[in-house]
This record gives C-alpha cells, sequence and structure tokens, in this order.
C-alpha cells in the first residue's frame, strides 16, 4: 500500500504471543531500524497474566515496494502475519528435483499456510524445504528439494503463510539453564541436573532422544557411560559416522581406539592398524549385528545397541575406512533415513561431532531441546546458535558429562 504524502509504502503487519519477555518485539523493531526502515504501533494490547498473550497491530513503511519486501520478510520468520492475509499462493514444479522461482523456503519454526481462509499446519517442519499444498484436501507438508516432483504444488511468495516464533519457555526455574550462552564456567553440576530431568520428561511423554555421537565419545573412554544410558532406555536412536562404531569395535575386539591402550592410555606396537582390521571383521561376518548374532563381537557401544534394538544410522563421509557395512554412504539416503526420528524427537544429545550435530541441527524442529557437549568451545558455541531458546551448550569433557548423567539417572 501507498502513502500518498510522501510516496512511502506501507504494510500493515499483526503480531500475537509473548512479546515482550520473549524479546520478539525489540527484535521486531531492531530489525526494521537495522534495515533502515519506520514503523508506527497502531494498536498494542498487553497480556494480562505470564499466560496471556500480547497482541499487536504495527505499519511498516518502506522506501518501496522491494524495502518493504525486504523488512517484512525479516519480520515472517518472527512470526508475524499481514493484517488481511491472502490464501497461500502455489506453482508447479517444473521438473523433478527442482522447485519453481520463488517457492518458500522453510525454517524449522512452526509453520502454517492459509487455504480458503483458514489456517492448517505444514507437516514435517525443517529448515531449508519447500511446502507442498493440497489444496482440496486442506493439507500441506514440508518437501526437500531432491524429493520433489513435477507438477507437486508448491508454495511461493510469503502470502498465506506464517511460522509460529520460538518464545520464551514458560517454566522459567526448571528450564532456566537452556537460556544461556555457552560457557566454561557455568556450574556443570546444576546443568547435568536438570539436563537428567529434561530426559526424564521427554522419556514419559514417549517422545525420542536422539544421540549424535562422534569418535571422541570412545576415546575418552565414555561410550561406557553411554551404553548405560542405551541399556536404560534414555537413547532411542544414535545418529553418528563410520568412525564412533570403528573405534567402539576396535576398543571392543582390541583394547584399543585409534592404537592407544585404553586401560594405559600408552601407544601400542602395530596398532595403528587395529581400526582397519576391525572393520575387516565386521565385513567379514556381513556387519554390526551378524557379529553380534556370530559372537564375533561381544561388547561395546555397538553390541548394546544390537542387544537393545535401539537403531542406529551410520552417515558416511569422504574420509572413510572401509566403511563398515552399516554405513550409508549415500548422503541422500542417510539424510531420509534420520529425517523421520528428528520429527519425532524431544531431545537431542549432540556430544563431540561438530558436522553430524550441524546436520542432525538442519533436520530438527526448533521445539526439539538439544544439548550440546565439547571440549571445544567454538564447536558448542556453533552448535547452540540454532535461534531456539531450548539450547545448551556445555564446554566440557564428554566423558565426564556422559558419567555425571547416568549417575543423575541411577543408570
Amino acid at each position: 500500500m501507498e502513502n500518498g504524502n510522501n510516496h512511502r509504502v506501507y504494510e500493515d503487519i499483526e503480531a500475537e504471543g509473548h512479546l515482550i519477555d520473549s524479546n520478539i518485539l525489540s527484535r521486531m523493531m531492531s530489525g526494521i531500524v537495522e534495515l533502515d526502515g519506520e514503523y508506527e504501533v497502531l494498536s498494542f494490547q498487553i497480556g494480562r497474566g505470564n499466560e496471556n498473550p500480547s497482541t499487536m497491530t504495527m505499519r511498516v513503511f518502506g522506501r518501496d515496494g522491494s524495502h518493504l519486501t525486504e523488512m517484512l520478510r525479516m519480520l515472517h520468520g518472527l512470526g508475524v502475519v499481514p493484517a488481511h492475509p491472502g490464501n497461500v499462493s502455489v506453482e508447479p514444479a517444473p521438473a523433478d528435483g527442482v522447485f519453481p522461482e520463488g517457492f518458500y523456503s522453510t525454517t524449522n519454526l512452526e509453520t502454517q499456510v492459509r487455504i480458503d481462509g483458514a489456517w492448517y499446519p505444514v507437516w514435517g517442519t525443517e529448515m531449508d524445504l519447500g511446502i507442498c499444498v493440497d489444496t482440496e484436501a486442506h493439507r500441506a507438508w514440508g518437501v526437500p528439494i531432491s524429493q520433489v516432483r513435477k507438477g507437486d504444488a508448491i508454495a511461493v511468495g510469503q502470502v498465506g503463510i506464517r511460522v509460529m516464533s520460538q518464545e520464551r519457555l514458560r517454566e522459567k526455574e526448571e528450564f532456566e539453564f537452556m537460556n544461556s550462552t555457552a560457557s566454561s564456567e557455568k556450574p556443570k553440576g546444576q546443568i547435568i541436573r536438570q539436563a537428567a530431568a529434561l530426559l526424564r520428561e521427554v522419556r514419559e511423554s514417549n517422545q525420542a532422544i536422539i544421540a549424535v555421537v562422534g569418535p571422541a565419545v570412545v576415546h575418552t573412554g565414555a561410550a561406557e557411560h553411554l551404553k548405560r544410558l542405551v541399556r536404560a532406555g534414555y537413547i532411542n536412536v544414535l545418529f553418528g559416522g563410520n568412525a564412533v562404531a570403528t573405534h567402539d569395535i576396535e576398543s571392543a575386539l582390541y583394547g584399543t581406539s585409534l592404537g592407544i591402550d585404553m586401560a594405559t592410555g600408552v601407544s601400542v606396537p602395530g596398532g595403528h592398524e587395529h581400526h582397519l582390521r576391525a572393520i575387516n571383521r565386521i565385513r567379514a561376518c556381513g556387519g554390526i549385528r551378524q557379529a553380534v548374532e556370530q559372537g564375533v563381537l561381544t561388547d561395546g557401544l555397538m553390541h548394546s545397541l544390537v542387544e537393545t534394538n535401539t537403531p542406529y544410522i551410520l552417515a558416511g563421509s569422504i574420509r572413510d575406512d572401509g566403511p563398515l557395512p552399516d554405513v550409508i554412504t549415500d548422503t541422500m539416503k542417510a539424510q531420509e533415513a534420520m529425517r523421520p526420528w528428528c520429527q519425532k524427537a524431544g531431545a537431542c544429545l549432540m556430544m563431540s561431532t561438530m558436522l553430524h550435530s550441524i546436520a542432525t541441527g538442519n533436520l530438527l524442529p526448533a521445539a526439539v531441546t538439544t544439548v550440546c557437549v565439547d571440549i571445544n568451545p567454538a564447536v558448542v558455541t556453533k552448535l547452540s546458535d540454532r535461534g531456539s531458546f531450548q539450547t545448551i551448550g556445555i564446554i566440557t569433557d564428554v566423558g565426564l558429562f556422559l558419567k555425571l548423567l547416568a549417575d543423575e539417572l541411577n543408570c
């Protein structure tokens, strides 16, 4: 809409929720100013209590249409919608694996689309998807670009699409630790107690708990404590790569990890070959489960996963030796295997593996609580910065963290 007095264009927008204590209002205002725009608050009703949402109508002014669109795109990510929204617009995918130009790219926040004047949820929300819409059935779902098929009706533009901005958890005392930046000086005991309480709650709610695990869990001797969590039912699926499984099996077969004796910490003569010999033994059996069934693999984290029927997804990389037969070497297939678990997760432990954790984070809805553990502060900061209030970074040795967590859970 154009303002006839000074030829600026404007759009009226609405926002609803805990706008003040979740910093949504300040982010809206500062975002407009940073983009060199202007705003006018037309109405603002503050919720009467902690559980009551606030509502606001604001007019946003831009220099021209493209400037206004830029600001509206920023505000859209905060859950803002036009005051007079239209229905979602769709266009057919021009070919398999190709979205139409102007397609809407999703975030990891809960998203809705407007069909025939009513709002409907978008199922399977995660980052960087398109939205496939069935207007007759009033259904919408997220679709990766690799899975879109020619003719699929894909949402374009931003009209008729709204996201539900992530708000600060109301249980401030119980989950206060989740709204904090990563620091090596935070009290580990308190954090671990609260993390344990979270895992209990997620397990009781029948949501999945994902463990994303790097080989450092084995190198530090922490696999023994992770086994405790697995056997107690606090891990529903393990995500990792060839390395974590290989070195766990190496430890079980040869007592070493990367050729270092797990008991003494001393390099073993010829130990640098152990990981490859471990891979060879498992390949000869046909896989990890077959090695357990044949009595070749009798201990270790992977053995515990097989014994407890806990699923594991091992995603390969270009640097892998072997790899183990269980490793999914097609990255798109590995992503497809991980995606259903991410959609039903209630919590995710990311431990000493930056790349697998980043990949998992991109698949997780924003509402999933993540606990990121690494000795490297830069890794923790990167993993924690997912735009969610429900995340925590813990800078500590993963072995210490897992031992204390398993002890707190009485595993």
